[in-house]
């Protein structure tokens, strides 16, 4: 598959590096996304030397559903 995207001077020079660093995104919030299930599954904290309660445990819960409640309202998919 071939795909063209143009964009058209200075002005869009933003909109054309979104559009190349759509992977970055991708992988980022991937990353993040692991992080925070490590957190739940493990009980492993992503703050240096910090442990962490059960009721933070319920929080990251949380927030990694909030993520990808996030990404899929926008039809994306971590996986």
């Amino acid at each position: 598959m071939k795909v063209t995207l143009e964009f058209n001077g200075e002005e869009e020079q933003g909109d054309l590096k979104t559009a190349l660093d759509g992977y970055k995104w991708k992988n980022a919030m991937w990353d993040l996304d692991q992080e925070l299930r490590k957190t739940i599954k493990y009980g492993e904290s992503f703050l240096p030397d910090k442990n962490i309660s059960e009721q933070e445990i319920l929080i990251v819960e949380g927030i990694r559903k909030y993520l990808r409640e996030i990404v899929s309202n926008y039809n994306l998919n971590l996986d």
